[in-house]
This record gives structure tokens, sequence and C-alpha cells, in this order.
């Protein structure tokens, strides 16, 4: 028996990097998931034959309300009534303030906070009493870069939103966090990034190396399990060091 074996879990962008590490953990802590993913059905398919069948996939793009809520409604009635929900889908487009379009800004601000917002609404409308939230943001958000503002700005509100949302949400027993991984070794890392720069950020950490996915994944694995039933309204950040 896993320590969430009794726990019907939510992870939004489960198919790849550290949303699959998370769809992963939790299903060989004992836990019952549904994950979403945009648009890579097989990704999400190789995600489910990696649980054993004990994950379950549904398309949703989180830019979409309208797609929060379906996703929201299908984990219930899969699952039945939520235990976790791990916040992780977003997506990175940089580029200087100079240079940036609105339909850009929109795109991000869209994906990253108005997604998150209305995910941590269902979340907090479905949530049994004493259950977990998890959303992801960015070292970014304290180590700033040029190129990426929009972004930045986007897992900032992130960050307020999952510490009012602490707020509101202790009287039911359910802890709100935020895990902010620094440079951690998935496709959106390196597609957003340069090998030369991939190097450089190796040497920003005392170990020497990037992240994994399951090094973040494992943080948040502690956050929604029993041992971290006393932590809410925190901004973990899991970087290897980097801040």
């Amino acid at each position: 028996m896993g320590v969430l074996s009794d726990r019907k879990a939510l992870v939004t962008g489960g198919s790849r990097g550290i949303g699959r590490a998370v769809v992963e953990r939790l299903a060989r802590d004992g836990a019952e998931v549904v994950f979403s993913y945009a648009t890579n059905e097989t990704a999400a398919a190789e995600v489910v034959a990696a649980t054993g069948g004990t994950a379950f996939a549904v398309p949703a793009e989180l830019g979409r309300t309208a797609d929060v809520r379906a996703l929201f409604q299908q984990a219930e009635e899969r699952l039945g009534a939520l235990d976790i929900v791990v916040l992780n889908a977003g997506i990175v487009i940089g580029g200087t303030i100079d240079q940036l379009d609105e339909a850009t800004y929109d795109q991000v601000m869209n994906v990253n906070a108005k997604g998150t917002f209305f995910a941590l609404q269902e979340a907090a409308r479905r949530l049994r009493d004493g259950g977990r939230i998890v959303t992801l943001s960015t070292l970014n958000t304290v180590l700033a870069f040029a190129g990426n503002a929009v972004y930045s700005a986007s897992k900032a509100a992130v960050e307020q939103f999952t510490a009012i949302a602490a707020k509101e949400l202790g009287a039911r027993d359910i802890t709100v966090n935020t895990v902010s991984p620094g440079a951690t070794d998935t496709d959106m890392l390196r597609g957003a990034n340069p090998p030369e720069v991939l190097e450089l950020m190796k040497t920003m950490s005392p170990f020497g190396r990037l992240g994994t996915p399951a090094d973040v994944g494992d943080v948040i694995a502690f956050l929604v399990g029993p041992d971290g039933r006393w932590m809410t309204g925190q901004n973990l950040r899991a970087g290897g060091g980097l801040a």
C-alpha cells in the first residue's frame, strides 16, 4: 500500500517533462491519476503505459477556460472527488520587451496565468477537505534574464494566486503551495535555450548539473503526501541551489 493509495489526483500538462515525472511518482505512491495533455497523444499514451494503466489521459488546452472546466469534470467522472491537484501545464515564449507582440503576450498569459487561475478556482470548488494543491512557477521570478519578461510575469501571477488560495482554503485543511524549478532538463528548456546557455546553467548550480524532472517531481510528491500537511502558502525553490 502506497502513501497515496486512497488518493485521487489531477495533474495538468502530464505527458512530458516535470508533469510526466509527477504523474509517474504519484502513481507509484498509489494514487489514481488523471492528467491533461495539449496535443501529443503518443506521449500521453506512453505515460499511461508507464503507470501500468493507473493514470488516464485527457486532452485539454489550458488557455481555454471551457477546457479547464471540462478537464475537472472528466477527472471527477473517472475518479470521483479529487484529493490532489498539481497545476504544471505552462508554455515558454521568449523575446525582449521591444520585440514581443500582443498575440504572444496573450498566449503566454492565457495559458500560464489565466489557465492556472481558473484551474485553481475549479480545485477550490471541487477538492475534498484535507486536499493538496501545488502550482508550478519558476526561479525566473527571482532571477531576471533578458527575454523572459512575459513568462516571468505570468509565473509571478501564479505565485500570488497560490499564496492567496492558501489563505482562503486553509479552513478546509487544504494546503496550497508553489514549487519553482530551476534549470530542469526538459524538452521545454532545451527548446528555449542554445547548448552554450545550457552549459552555463550547469555551472550556476553547486551540483554542476541540470535538474531532472524526477528531482522536481519528488519535491511535489512530498507536498501532496502526508508529510507535507503543515506546509502551505510556501514557494519551494527546487533549483539545485541556483537561488
